[in-house]
């Protein structure tokens, strides 16, 4: 006995006629009591009386009734639960990120996202940009919205620049520097810098060596934290200068951000594997790269 029993079945039982059923089902009468046939042979039972005039549920019938109806409905919601997960529309989306460079539009892509897709479930992750790359490549991640790290080109993922985001200054608002629109490079080389360590920020360490070397002149580094609100704290502290990207906003009254010049970039990129793309981390990207294609990520409508 298969589905199709149960549903040839249902139908004689709920039309109370084999003629009714038969045109309702388009199937000819002989197979289809033929069918019913088969279902009370298969569950020892008789499920249906049957007259020249009438056909009536036996009490098993009516048993049998209740529970194919049961049956069939959740195959119907298992099979649209198949279809909507072939098509993203429901699932997991397992979403790695790091914290500043994504606060202008994360929360507001992830509402976007809900609403297209509320029966996708959505799982964040907070973390370096070193850990959420592990994190895909161990494939623990679907995707992940963070910087390159050393290792990236040879972890085999697929990646996507979203951004080049510019570098500046966080100082204290009494420095001498602080009022100027720009800061050049040059204007660093006596000062006392921090900076993300290079293993948890690769690409904003790599361009801060990158602009002083150009200056001509090689950095004094009087901290390199793992966390960029660490470095704001050693400024406020007085420790000396954070170079940060301009997403790092700071709200402290006795901080400043400038500009550098000549412009240093470090890029943000999506990052996902190649081989373990599941139909709701595609709608994602598609969602997020339209995003990036309108300039709705920088700029709310």
């Amino acid at each position: 006995m298969d589905l199709r029993h149960l549903r040839y079945f249902q139908a004689v039982a709920e039309e109370l006629s084999y003629a009714r059923a038969s045109r309702r089902l388009h199937i000819a009468q002989p197979a289809l009591s033929r069918a019913v046939k088969e279902v009370e042979v298969s569950l020892g039972a008789i499920v249906l009386e049957r007259s020249r005039h009438h056909v009536r549920l036996t009490p098993a019938g009516s048993v049998l009734l209740r529970e194919a109806a049961l049956l069939l409905e959740r195959w119907e919601e298992s099979l649209r639960r198949v279809r909507r997960t072939a098509a993203g529309e429901e699932g997991e989306l397992r979403l790695g990120y790091i914290g500043p460079p994504t606060q202008p539009f994360l929360g507001r892509l992830l509402h976007d996202y809900r609403r297209k897709y509320p029966r996708v479930s959505i799982h964040l992750e907070e973390r370096t940009p070193e850990r959420v790359w592990e994190m895909v490549a161990q494939r623990r991640l679907s995707a992940a919205i963070t910087r390159p790290v050393q290792t990236h080109k040879a972890s085999g993922l697929k990646t996507v620049l979203l951004h080049e985001e510019r570098l500046g200054v966080v100082l204290p608002a009494a420095h001498p520097l602080a009022n100027r629109r720009y800061i050049s490079w040059a204007s660093l080389a006596q000062e006392s810098l921090i900076v993300l360590a290079r293993r948890e920020g690769m690409g904003l360490h790599d361009a801060m060596l990158a602009g002083c070397r150009q200056a001509g002149f090689a950095p004094r580094l009087a901290y390199t934290p793992s966390l960029i609100g660490t470095v704001l704290r050693y400024v406020e502290a007085g420790a000396g200068l954070g170079i940060v990207p301009e997403s790092v906003v700071t709200s402290a009254l006795s901080l400043r951000y400038v500009p550098l010049h000549p412009a240093q970039c470090v890029p943000l990129v999506l990052v996902w594997q190649e081989d373990e793309d599941p139909p709701a981390a595609q709608r994602f990207r598609e969602l997020l790269l339209g995003w990036k294609q309108s300039g709705k990520l920088w700029h709310p409508d």
